[in-house]
């Protein structure tokens, strides 16, 4: 059990660090390179953990909810150096989910390729693979500050409605706990759904 859970831990950390790099290296195709500049874009874990979202979050979620998410630490882009505008903001905060599903789609084939042929216990890591960037996936696109939703929700927010998105800034903390204290097990049993979709 403790070997399991240390495996979910580092699939978790990796995987979240690839999903910020993806925010980065979008920014930077995008024209912004910030990300750049302040060293993000790398797979170096020790840039992009956070110390809630990266070590206490997936602890609790861990124990309230039997399974592990997270996030990093945001990698900074600048709105304003990015091409195409609104769309360009929505296009950084959707490559994190991006990344996420495109390794999930991987590893789903690996499992539906090599379930025979590979060793049970790699077949086993890859089923851990998936789960989790399913989870991050999903969670992610979550329309709460600071996840990803919120920024593709608020990306196309008309500027005179800029105070709703103040105000949800504001209260961010809050509507996370409600989602991880409440909404974990319905959460956990879409996810569930979905892996069974992508993995026989």
């Amino acid at each position: 059990m403790a070997i399991t859970t240390l495996f979910e831990f580092a699939i978790l950390i990796f995987s979240i660090v690839l999903h910020e790099v993806s925010h980065g290296y979008m920014a930077n195709y995008l024209g912004d390179p910030t990300a750049k500049y302040a060293g993000r874009l790398t797979l170096n874990p020790i840039k992009h953990v956070d110390p809630f979202g990266s070590i206490v979050l997936p602890i609790l979620s861990f124990l309230t909810g039997g399974f592990i998410i997270g996030w990093a630490k945001p990698v900074p882009y600048n709105p304003y150096n990015l091409r195409n505008g609104k769309t360009g903001e929505a296009l950084v905060a959707f490559a994190g989910p991006l990344s996420n599903l495109a390794i999930v789609l991987i590893f789903s084939l690996v499992i539906r390729l090599g379930q025979h042929v590979l060793p049970s216990s790699f077949i086993l890591i890859s089923g851990f693979v998936v789960y989790i960037n399913l989870t991050l996936m999903l969670f992610n696109l979550v329309p709460v500050f600071p996840l990803d939703g919120s920024r593709i929700l608020f990306s196309f927010l008309p500027v005179r409605f800029q105070y709703i998105k103040d105000w949800f800034e504001k209260y961010s903390l809050f509507f996370l706990l409600i989602l991880i204290f409440f909404f974990l097990q319905p959460f956990s049993h879409l996810v569930d759904i979905l892996f069974n979709f992508f993995v026989p």
